[in-house]
């Protein structure tokens, strides 16, 4: 499995970035207000960023040879998936904050502190949500062995392709 790219990352934050500045700017448009999440939804990021680190905690102790026996290779693939999944939540909530923010931001009147705040602490957490996913997506990686050469390795003697 491949790690997660910093340009998908990026690439995500940006289309999410312009998705909330044009939600922002149709409900504005609409006559309605603007959208402001929640405030318990940062506490929950950081919930998810602690949970993503404790469950690939035991694969890293495993890789490195801390504990006794193999970790299950399931466990292992499921924590993996649950660390990208992660990271590009983080990402895609980091770009919608930050267009939202945007937005209220680049109003002639001066918006709210609270929805100021709001958003933030959504970018903050949301940040801290992909930094976890990557460690945790780190924790997951299995060292390189002696038997994984790349087929056009000059050690392996094969050409690639053949």
């Amino acid at each position: 499995m491949k790690r997660t790219s910093a340009t998908a990352l990026v690439v995500l934050a940006l289309v999410a970035g312009g998705l909330g500045y044009l939600i922002d700017q149709v409900l504005t448009v609409s006559g309605r207000a603007t959208f402001t999440p929640s405030g318990f939804l940062p506490v929950l990021l950081l919930l998810l960023a602690a949970a993503v680190l404790a469950v690939a905690w035991p694969v890293r102790r495993s890789v490195r040879g801390r504990t006794p026996g193999r970790i299950d290779p399931f466990r292992a693939t499921r924590a993996a998936t649950l660390a990208r999944a992660s990271s590009l939540l983080g990402a895609i909530m980091t770009g919608l904050g930050a267009g939202l923010g945007t937005f209220l931001l680049s109003r002639p009147v001066d918006p709210q502190v609270g929805s100021i705040v709001a958003m933030a602490a959504l970018v903050a957490s949301s940040l801290v949500l992909v930094a976890a996913a990557l460690v945790a997506e780190q924790f997951c990686t299995l060292p390189k062995g002696p038997d994984d050469r790349q087929p056009d390795d000059p050690a392996t003697g094969v050409p690639a392709g053949h």
